[in-house]
């Protein structure tokens, strides 16, 4: 995925050697640039008068892209449908290899909600035998909250997921994250 300064670079007709020579840059400080690496100081100044823009709006730019690790961490709590527990511990990881503070707050948000559904299911499976043999049910009772479970935890990603890309905030998380 491109980067602010590489598209400002590009519309502009430049190569990354030109843009090192009219920002007085070195080549290897641009191909970092273009890489990920967030500009700071001089550096920021001296690249947003290279390309004729203003520093906050690469700087806002990088804001809204660092989202992508929080959209990872929404995706891989689907991990849970298939191997338990997995749906809270992947998440989890990647809350706490993240190193940027915002996507970390995103994480926990979400890690805390699947924490809460997955305990919530945790009880009702366990409620659901007792409940079944005292109603002589033949169904297998247990199966009405998994499949609800399952719905509840794909609508969550998916809104979620929907509000990540339109407002990069979540739409469902608590006030106060337990972790």
């Amino acid at each position: 995925m491109k980067n602010k300064i590489q598209v400002l670079r590009e519309s502009k007709g430049l190569t990354q050697t030109e843009l090192s020579e009219k920002s007085g840059l070195s080549l290897r400080t641009i191909q970092r640039l273009e890489a990920g690496n967030a500009p700071k100081g001089f550096t920021l100044k001296a690249i947003a008068k290279a390309l004729e823009t203003k520093p906050e709006e690469l700087l806002i730019f990088q804001e809204t892209t660092n989202i992508d690790r929080a959209k990872l961490i929404n995706l891989s709590v689907l991990s849970g449908l298939v191997i338990p527990f997995s749906g809270i511990i992947l998440p989890l990881i990647l809350t706490y290899k993240s190193k940027d503070a915002f996507n970390k707050e995103l994480g926990k948000s979400i890690v805390s909600i699947q924490i809460i559904l997955t305990a919530t299911l945790s009880v009702f499976m366990i409620i659901c035998p007792f409940i079944q043999k005292s109603f002589s049910v033949k169904f297998p009772l247990f199966l009405i909250p998994l499949i609800l479970f399952i719905c509840l935890k794909l609508l969550v990603v998916l809104i979620n997921g929907n509000s990540l890309n339109q407002k990069n905030d979540l739409a469902i998380k608590l006030k106060y994250s337990f972790l």
